[in-house]
């Protein structure tokens, strides 16, 4: 059951927010082993979410595209 993270760095454009965090949700996903995390670990899944949102859109808007 290996699924591949959408490809977001495309030359028509940035990704929006929506896309970004649905990739960050699926790596939490895959690395936690959780689809839905319980109660208790809500939080923390979520502030994991958010933080590799918040790194992907970093990288994303820095990376030097081309031959620069």
């Amino acid at each position: 059951m290996c699924r591949n993270i959408k490809r977001l760095r495309i030359p028509s454009g940035s990704p929006s927010d929506d896309e970004i965090r649905a990739a960050a949700m699926q790596f939490v996903r895959k690395v936690s082993g959780y689809r839905a995390p319980s109660h208790r670990n809500q939080a923390v899944f979520e502030r994991a979410v958010d933080e590799i949102a918040a790194a992907t859109r970093t990288l994303l808007e820095n990376l030097s595209i081309g031959n620069q």
